[in-house]
């Protein structure tokens, strides 16, 4: 189904759809109150979601139908605007799955590559298994206890920095996590979150609006600092360098990836060893696992999100089968967990 007010992007992205022989486009409607009148009617596998809408916005749409009628949902946004990024952001916290850049013109130079992605994630999304949106933690009642954490790191090896991985569900899940840390947090933070090069810095401007600690893309050469997060840019690479400096690379993606988890790292591996912190949370495919598994081999502290949370169990489960995480938890634990190993409750 293809929700979208604009007549000519509507026929521009049923012209996308009908490109591809895996897509059967079922609806093509003009605002959310469409959407929401015919979606128990088409049942469609996957939505398309336009986020500036008359009436019901695309955000307010979004979270009726993942109340209502649970659907894979990609975000189709301006990349640009700064408003619309704001309420794309909102619109994955709500339940939709990614966020892709919205086409312009058949002409344009870089149609094909906008024309490709929405239809690779659109193929992707509509295999993802969604649920009716329910509180953080509350998939975790009923549900078989997660594996004990490890025993603590000697003091000798207390955390210098930590860095989280995530792809799609991401941008919640860092929400939840980053923002359960508080502002007197000491560690530099360092994030890969698999994006749309387009859209990192307005992803980072949303993360920075909704935790407390301060947000900004990562600069190359910059030395880190306790109580920032530094997030990696789009399309490139971010690794932790000797004495704190970050390093950004135009090097080849890494499993398919560019910014690759496993690549960020495997820096902490070589750099952090013992005091490092790895988190990989929810997202397509096996990224991050290696990277993590060199980092508890190198001593590091190392965390996965548990399955009962996790939109999509690929990433974290990846590593999990390589027995690269120290603990696997529940999302609304990981920030105690993250806590507990750099501010240890002091022996009596």
């Amino acid at each position: 189904m293809l929700v979208e007010d604009s007549l000519v992007v509507r026929h521009l992205l049923t012209h996308i759809v009908g490109r591809d022989p895996r897509l059967v486009l079922v609806a093509a409607v003009a605002s959310g109150e469409e959407a929401l009148e015919q979606i128990a009617a088409v049942r469609p596998d996957v939505i398309s979601m336009d986020i500036r809408l008359p009436g019901i916005d695309g955000l307010e749409t979004t979270r009726r139908i993942m109340a209502e009628h649970p659907t894979p949902i990609v975000v189709v946004a301006d990349a640009v605007e700064d408003s619309s990024l704001r309420i794309s952001m909102n619109a994955l916290r709500a339940g939709a799955l990614s966020v892709v850049e919205k086409p312009v013109a058949t002409t344009h130079s870089g149609y094909d590559a906008v024309a490709g992605e929405i239809c690779t994630q659109l193929r992707i999304m509509a295999q993802v298994p969604v649920i009716r949106r329910r509180p953080i933690g509350s998939e975790w009642a009923g549900r078989r206890a997660a594996p004990p954490a490890a025993p603590e790191p000697a003091p000798s090896d207390r955390p210098t920095v930590l860095a989280i991985a995530a792809s799609t569900g991401g941008p919640p899940a860092l929400a939840r996590v980053i923002g359960g840390l508080p502002e007197d947090f000491p560690l530099p933070i360092l994030v890969v979150q698999h994006m749309g090069a387009a859209f990192m810095e307005g992803f980072a401007a949303w993360l920075n609006g909704v935790v407390a600690l301060p947000v900004a893309l990562a600069q190359d050469g910059e030395r880190v600092v306790g109580g920032r997060v530094y997030v990696a840019p789009g399309d490139r690479h971010l690794e932790l360098g000797a004495n704190g400096i970050l390093r950004i690379l135009d090097a080849p993606a890494v499993g398919g990836q560019r910014p690759a988890a496993t690549v960020l790292f495997r820096s902490l591996a070589r750099q952090a060893g013992p005091r490092g912190i790895g988190v990989l949370l929810t997202g397509m495919g096996e990224d991050g696992a290696l990277g993590l598994l060199e980092m508890r081999r190198a001593g590091g502290d190392t965390m996965a999100e548990h399955e009962s949370t996790a939109v999509v169990y690929g990433m974290p489960a990846a590593a999990v089968r390589l027995s690269a995480a120290r603990s696997v938890l529940p999302l609304d634990r990981v920030a105690g967990q993250i806590l507990r190993a750099v501010q240890p409750d002091p022996q009596p």
